[in-house]
């Protein structure tokens, strides 16, 4: 996935651009908070200065989507405010990244009910799982350090071995903090 689909093609010139761009793309993640649950409050411990996601470039939560390119859906998500998410996700300018955070978000939790949505991924495209009930604030870190190196991968040329393929898959993160790729 590119910044500019399809415009140049890879070469030295490039490289150069993508790695000045990668490095300060990577630095410079800008979340919005969705909390909806209990998971919003570790969350919100992750910004405190014990685990500090300042440090990674996530200086503060913004308050409009569209100053955001990170959304961390954190909580039980129903159906009633599903559409509103989406909203929210639109919003956000591209390249945009969704962290899917606790067991509730990810596949809906112990709620096996009509009002609960299971899985965050029905409604939005998610680049990193994060599992537990309620997960650490050091695995969210782990999550925006996946979401690091995903940016800095990117692209502004085509990449002729990657025509037609999709994207990487997201990653998961389990409650224990290991990170396994789906």
């Amino acid at each position: 996935m590119g910044l500019i689909e399809g415009r140049f093609e890879k070469n030295a010139a490039t490289d150069a651009v993508d790695a000045i761009l990668g490095l300060g793309r990577k630095y410079s993640l800008w979340p919005v908070a969705y909390g909806l649950a209990c998971c919003a409050i570790e969350m919100i411990h992750t910004m405190a200065s014990r685990y500090d996601l300042a440090r990674f470039g996530a200086e503060v939560f913004r308050p409009s989507p569209r100053q955001a390119d990170v959304m961390i859906v954190a909580g039980t998500l129903t159906h009633k405010m599903a559409p509103i998410l989406r909203r929210l996700y639109d919003q956000m300018p591209e390249p945009k990244f969704v962290i899917a955070m606790g067991g509730c978000a990810t596949a809906g939790g112990p709620f096996r009910t009509y009002s609960v949505v299971q899985g965050v991924d029905l409604i939005v495209p998610v680049d990193v799982y994060l599992e537990g009930c309620p997960p650490r604030p050091e695995n969210l870190i782990k999550a925006f350090m996946l979401l690091q190196d995903k940016v800095q991968k990117m692209t502004i040329a085509k990449d002729p071995a990657s025509a037609g393929e999709k994207g990487p898959s997201p990653a998961r993160i389990t409650a224990e903090g290991e990170v396994v790729q789906r």
